[in-house]
């Protein structure tokens, strides 16, 4: 399995790099698996929402990932750069959509669900995001639910922030089992949250 987490200006340090963490676990683990760190337009280096400068891997044109990760970032304090920015852009959204359409699966942290959401996305689905992007998730043609990790198969979304690493081990139980689980969760001193609604679609 190929996963990219997908890097843009202003995004959240934790909702990208907590997931890697679990995936790099997991693939340590015996995951049959690879993460990379991503970008639409190649880029020598990306500056996060709290400064932290990261040097991606690759462009999602690169790779041809089985699922992507979209952080979030710079929606609710409608910071310059981040999730807002990138949704009025428009080019992420449209990104999405195209590998959506390919097959691709897609995984939403915080407000990288709104990211989703502009991309069409979420239209009839259910998905959650952080509590303060809720009013504009509800606005929206997604139906909102109350939960940490919302999976309805080839889309999933988080909610806020260390969601995240709950919805990376959602995916690696998913797709690789609870041994595997159990492993990554006890390397990482870890406990998992269960509040995770699950739709059965795929």
């Amino acid at each position: 399995m190929e996963i990219a987490i997908v890097l843009f200006e202003g995004f959240d340090e934790l909702d990208a790099i907590g997931p890697y963490e679990v995936f790099e676990n997991a693939g340590d683990a015996g995951s049959d698996l690879t993460v990379s760190l991503c970008t639409l337009a190649e880029t020598e280096r990306i500056t996060a929402s709290h400064g932290l400068r990261v040097e991606p891997d690759a462009t999602l044109d690169d790779r041809s990932p089985d699922l992507i990760v979209v952080p979030g970032g710079g929606w609710n304090d409608r910071s310059e750069a981040g999730a807002r920015t990138e949704a009025e852009r428009g080019d992420l959204p449209d990104a999405l959509a195209t590998h959506h359409e390919r097959g691709t699966m897609i995984a939403a942290v915080c407000t990288g669900g709104m990211l989703l959401s502009s991309a069409g996305l979420l239209d009839g689905r259910p998905a959650v995001t952080h509590a303060g992007a809720l009013p504009d998730l509800r606005n929206s043609a997604a139906h909102v639910v109350d939960a940490r990790v919302v999976d309805d198969g080839d889309i999933l979304t988080a909610g806020g922030v260390t969601s995240g690493i709950d919805l990376a081990f959602h995916i690696v139980e998913r797709e690789f089992g609870t041994e595997i689980v159990r492993t990554v969760a006890e390397e990482m001193e870890y406990d998992p949250s269960d509040d995770v609604h699950t739709t059965g679609g795929r």
